[in-house]
């Protein structure tokens, strides 16, 4: 029986390196690899042996044959590729059951290479591979910084509370947290605290890996009104981010919710909305947007779309999750001849043929939503204006007034300056090449400052060994600035400028304090979701406990 990658796939491809058969693909030599949505498995070369399902380190791969009801599509997902894909060579003959390439060794280092010093600003996925990269390839010393005072970064604060095998992505960086060779300097913001070019005083390279922190615009009247917010500020909200009130959001006059866009950001946020809050209860939720979800009266989410449904922008695993979500209706509005055109005209392994089996329904506006959840898809409708209480969109024939009590945008993220770096404008990045800013000698970039907001969390280690990779040929090749200063005195200068510096105790009792009051709730944690409250519990004081 062949084994089957399911949603929460992360593609970083930890699955590849340990196939006996090379029957996972695409590999990270492959050109597809980070353009697909997932990996898949041959069913027609799997040995059932397992391997990579202990590997994976989120938990995506299991039998087919043991798949849940929910689970089941995934195994026609999977085998959908490989029958995309054309015919696949013969395996060779003799126990190694494939071809083997010439041996690559990436990380050749002279015998001679010394340890290097190496700060990396950002502890989400992006900078964890990056140390990944440098404390299994090299003996470098790596100094982690965060401006927060914990790490984590977008798999704490960016994937949605219902996904927790996504989180668990989030245990593989943990180990490196303690290493001999990294030293953690959490709440310290660089560009306040220290500046860049302190930090780089004080280490042989630095890498940004600080993400997308903010959202793109619409770029349309209204989008500033008090009832329009971004889907960024949504998903920290619900995620007990530190620097987002627990009152940012108010659900409790809004029965009709429209998400601008279908992305898997929309998704999420479309998907908490109207997911029962017993379920979401059993999850790591703030407290907050839980206790809101209980009150809220919403009961209808709309995901704006301004071209057709062969144009959806979110993963096919998300939008086949979508449909089987418990006591939720899934809609077509029908209100023009191309969108169920388009959805008849799809082939089986489209996305837009994953919405055949959603309700087809020429939605009247002017009618409140009913007591059924339900999430309607609406293409071919751009948003004009955010008006009060509602939103104006164009598309086919006349415009159309949608009531909303709430409208979040979830067009996509983007980056914001660094200070003490270049900064693209049009793009959201930092200029670089192969992650070597520009005019900065010994300064590096990798994830989404580096190359924008695309690709999930396995994306972030081909980009990092990319960025790493450059910086051990800088470093090999001797153009690298010599740090003025030590790492004692790094701590020196961040203890005394930074008014709370976590460090890899202080991280580890935060956990603690998180997972003792999810036991108390039967919950797996219940995050921390203030400053004050994340340094008390850092330094074992047992400050707040709601």
């Amino acid at each position: 029986m062949t084994y089957a990658i399911t949603q929460t796939c992360c593609n970083d491809a930890t699955c590849v390196a340990v196939c006996p058969v090379n029957c996972i693909h695409p590999t990270p030599d492959e050109p597809d690899f980070g353009r697909t949505e997932m990996l898949y498995i041959d069913p027609k070369s799997c040995i059932d042996c397992g391997a990579c399902a202990d590997a994976c380190p989120v938990d995506a791969i299991f039998p087919a044959d043991s798949l849940t009801v929910g689970q089941e599509p995934y195994a026609a997902l999977n085998a959908a590729y490989y029958e995309q894909r054309g015919p696949r060579p013969a395996p060779a003959d003799g126990p190694t059951f494939h071809a083997w390439g010439a041996p690559s060794f990436a990380r050749s280092l002279p015998s001679d290479f010394g340890p290097i010093r190496v700060a990396v600003v950002g502890t989400g996925p992006a900078g964890m591979y990056a140390a990944e990269d440098l404390l299994l390839h090299t003996t470098a010393e790596v100094t982690l910084v965060d401006r927060l005072p914990l790490a984590g970064g977008l798999v704490r604060y960016g994937v949605a509370p219902d996904h927790p095998a996504t989180k668990r992505i989030g245990d593989a960086f943990a180990r490196f947290h303690t290493h001999p060779r990294v030293r953690m300097y959490l709440g310290v913001d660089v560009g306040t605290d220290v500046t860049a070019e302190e930090l780089a005083a004080h280490h042989d390279a630095v890498v940004y890996a600080v993400g997308a922190a903010t959202d793109r615009r619409l770029g349309i009247p209204g989008e500033d009104r008090t009832a329009s917010v971004s889907a960024t500020a949504f998903v920290a909200w619900y995620n007990a981010h530190p620097e987002v009130a627990p009152d940012a959001i108010d659900l409790s006059g809004a029965e009709r919710v429209v998400v601008v866009g279908t992305g898997n950001v929309a998704l999420d946020v479309a998907r908490i909305l109207v997911s029962d809050p017993g379920t979401l209860a059993a999850t790591d939720i703030a407290d907050h947007a839980l206790a809101a979800l209980r009150a809220s009266a919403v009961r209808e989410v709309v995901l704006l779309a301004r071209r057709g449904p062969e144009d959806v922008s979110c993963t096919a695993p998300e939008l086949l999750a979508l449909g089987r979500l418990p006591g939720v209706r899934m809609v077509v509005d029908d209100h023009d001849p191309r969108v169920w055109a388009a959805v008849e005209a799809a082939a089986p392994h489209e996305k837009a043929a994953l919405l055949g089996g959603a309700v087809r329904e020429r939605v009247d506006w002017s009618e409140r939503p009913g007591t059924e959840r339900r999430i309607v898809f609406r293409f071919h409708s751009a948003p004009e204006e955010i008006l009060d209480g509602a939103v104006r969109v164009t598309g086919e024939g006349e415009p159309a007034e949608i009531p909303a009590g709430l409208v979040l945008r979830a067009v996509g993220y983007r980056g914001l300056p660094v200070a003490g770096l270049p900064f693209d404008e049009a793009t959201g990045t930092v200029p670089h090449e192969n992650g070597r800013v520009e005019g900065r000698p010994g300064t590096y970039v990798v994830g989404w400052i580096k190359r924008g907001p695309s690709g999930g969390i396995g994306a972030n280690r081909t980009c990092a060994a990319e960025t790493v990779g450059t910086l051990l040929a800088d470093a090999v090749d001797g153009v690298l600035p010599v740090p003025a200063g030590s790492a004692r005195a790094f701590d020196r200068l961040a203890r005394g400028r930074a008014r709370t510096v976590v460090d890899a105790r202080g991280l580890a009792a935060i956990e603690r304090a998180e997972r003792a009051r999810g036991e108390e709730s039967g919950r797996p944690r219940v995050k921390l979701g203030t400053l004050p409250d994340l340094v008390a519990a850092a330094r074992g004081r047992r400050r707040l406990l709601r």
